[in-house]
């Protein structure tokens, strides 16, 4: 525990988890595990719609995740108007274009092809939200001064992955989509200099008829040393 003088200046709260058993840990882990395991990413969205109590709980979630010096360097723009996600698409598929006709490395190509995709994205309209992840490099102190945040990328890519976890738990489905360059986004939703776009996540209900690939993921053994 902090000495006095140092919780006076900086205070605490007391923290406490409830102990689970063994058998309880084995069983909710399993659980999740299989839980996530069934997550996919999904191309076919519906437009039905998704109440929007149900996106600001999401993005709560995600903002629990941990940051570096705690600064949470992140900014989630969710897009839901017909119009902006139009000159979303338009600018995403600009970009996506020249990147499967020119960017792309023959490689890469190939290595694309059981996922079955190409530069079309409907999903960015067809989805009823879009949640485009920003990163804060830096913010301004009270005296107009340049102040960095710290390990953001890294802290940025958690808030993500608790996004994608929530979206899932919620009974949605999403899409990590990263055309690049990216700096048209930011020009289209107006964001300052001090942010750049970091991941462009579509939320919403599968389609009616959707097909995911039928990939599978890498063993334990194959992604994890126990030492």
């Amino acid at each position: 525990m902090p000495d006095k003088k140092y919780i006076e200046e900086h205070p605490y709260i007391a923290y406490s988890k409830p102990i689970l058993t063994d058998e309880e840990m084995l069983k909710r882990s399993k659980s999740f595990y299989d839980f996530m395991d069934n997550r996919r990413s999904v191309r076919e969205f519906s437009d039905k719609q998704v109440p929007r109590e149900v996106i600001e709980n999401l993005i709560k979630t995600a903002s629990t995740a941990p940051s570096g010096a705690h600064k949470q360097p992140w900014i989630f723009c969710v897009v839901s108007n017909p119009e902006v996600k139009k000159q979303i698409r338009i600018a995403a598929e600009e970009e996506e274009l020249e990147s499967y006709e020119s960017r792309m490395s023959s490689d890469w190509l190939e290595d694309l092809k059981p996922l079955g995709t190409d530069w079309h994205k409907p999903f960015l309209e067809t989805a009823p939200y879009l949640i485009i992840v920003f990163r804060r490099i830096y913010e301004f102190g009270a005296d107009g001064k340049k102040k960095n945040n710290y390990y953001v990328q890294e802290s940025v890519g958690l808030a993500c992955g608790f996004l994608l976890a929530a979206i899932h738990d919620a009974g949605l489905v999403s899409l990590t989509h990263t055309p690049s360059p990216m700096n048209f986004i930011s020009k289209i939703l107006n964001r300052p200099e001090n942010e750049k776009p970091f991941l462009l996540i579509p939320v919403g209900y599968p389609a009616d008829e959707c097909w995911v690939p039928d990939i599978q993921r890498k063993e334990l053994e194959d992604i994890c040393v126990f030492y």
